[in-house]
Parts: C-alpha cells; structure tokens; sequence
C-alpha cells in the first residue's frame, strides 16, 4: 500500500508522522507533495519520505491519495491533477465543507472518494476523525482508511450529512477548549498561582475528565453529579455557570460554527 500527500501543512504532517510512526506504513511507501521546499526537506528529513513539487507525482506514486489542502486551494490542486488515471485509487479529502458531489464536480469524473473531517489534536496522536465514503469505495478499502485514521487518535465512519456537525463538535471544538483553559487558568492566576502552573492544572484537570468520560462509560451528567457534593464548591461553581449561560454559550457557539461550514 502506497500513500500519497499532496500538502504537508500543520494537518498533513501530523497524518503522515502518525501513520509512520505507529508502523501502519513504511516511510518507503510514502510520497508528499508541497509547493514549498523547505516543508518539503522538513518532512523529508523527519519522516524519511519522498518528495516532489509536482502533485502528479504523487498521484502517479500513490493507491491512497490525501488531499491536505484548505479549502481555498483545493480547486488550483485538483485542476492540476484531474486528468490522471485514477484507476483503483482512492482519493481522501480533508478539507473543511467540500462535499463529495461537489470533489466529484471538481475532478469532472466519478472516482472514489472519501471525505474526512480530522482535528488538530492529530499533532499528539489524539485525532478525532469522521470519514464518509462515496459509494464507489469498498468496505475493504474504507476499513484501511478508517485504520489509517486511527493510527493517529480515534476515527468513525458517519453519513456525509453530519459532516457539518463534526466541524462543530471536534474539528473546530479544540478552539473552544483552548479558550476554557485559558479561562480555567486566568480565574487561578487571579488568585496566585503562577501562570505556567495554572496552565499545568486546568489542562490536565481538562485531560483527566475527558479520559473519565471516555473509559468509564458514564453519562458526564453523572460524572459532574458525583463531584457535586451537597453544599460544597463544586455545585456552586455550577450554579454560577449555568446562570451565566454556560451551556447555551457553548450551544450557541457550536450552531454558528456549523452553519459556517453549510456556507463554505
């Protein structure tokens, strides 16, 4: 099995390091394609890749080829490409808000594809990524795929419907975190603590409860019931959020994110 990358940005390095790295594939069996050299020598020099400046070779290289691009320069990346013979390929798009029927629009042909939505915790190995096949694509060759995608966090198939929704809940939600630690951090800083520390809790404390929610199997309703001791600080500090609207923020927050990602 080949892998191609066609751009190795922030996204595709940490896909292809990760992919390397857990063994998944060989660095011999992997091209990648960049305008720019210097990433092209940075990639070529930390993962032991192939590279070109020319995308046709990548494709011409690759069984399974990324497209890790943004949005803005997916129809430049595809033009030049297009005309390829595509024959048993399988092309994977990352790119925010680009249908299926509109990839396939953009190729001018009907090929398989297959549409990702990854997220930026990819870059430590703990991606959170949702696939949707085109129709074309075997199950066989969706299993690799979604393999692929593990190698490097969690991935799960979802119908291309609820694409928008992953922007919403995971592409774009590690923003939202970032922020909730920053502000967990500034509440501790305002009392003493050194920022660098404040730093340290807030985000491991974030870290711990999201490990409790996946490994226990429990409601995080229940998780948050069982810090909340009658009287205590905890329920206090909930009762001030929810009187500040902290959920409908959040709420509110994602909906705008995912009528966005309809509008690109």
């Amino acid at each position: 099995m080949k892998i191609g990358f066609i751009g190795t940005g922030n996204m595709g390095s940490a896909m292809m390091g990760g992919m390397i790295k857990s063994g998944i594939v060989d660095a011999t069996n992997v091209m990648a394609s960049d305008i720019f050299q210097a990433v092209l020598d940075k990639v070529s020099e930390e993962f032991g890749v192939a590279t070109s400046t020319n995308n046709a070779d990548v494709v011409n290289f690759a069984d399974i080829v990324f497209l890790a691009v943004k949005p803005q320069y997916l129809p430049g990346a595809i033009e030049g490409i297009k005309d390829l013979d595509f024959t048993g390929k399988v092309v994977v798009s990352i790119a925010a808000g680009q249908s299926l029927e509109k990839l396939t629009g953009l190729f001018g042909k009907e090929l398989k594809l297959i549409r990702v939505m990854p997220n930026t915790p990819a870059l430590v190995g703990e991606g959170m990524s949702a696939l949707s096949p085109n129709s074309l694509v075997t199950d066989d060759e969706c299993e690799t795929v979604l393999k692929l995608f593990e190698s490097f966090g969690e991935a799960e198939i979802v119908p291309e419907k609820l694409q928008d929704a992953v922007v919403g809940i995971s592409g774009s939600s590690p923003a939202y975190v970032y922020m909730f630690i920053e502000a967990l951090a500034d509440g501790a800083v305002a009392e003493g603590m050194p920022r660098n520390q404040a730093y340290k809790f807030a985000a491991q404390a974030v870290l711990g409860s999201a490990k409790m929610v996946l490994e226990t199997g429990e409601h995080p309703g229940a998780l948050k019931d069982a810090v909340c001791s009658p009287g205590g600080t905890t329920i206090e500090a909930v009762a001030a959020l929810e009187a500040l609207g902290f959920r409908n923020a959040v709420i509110e927050a994602e909906r705008v994110c995912i009528e966005k990602s309809r509008d690109l």
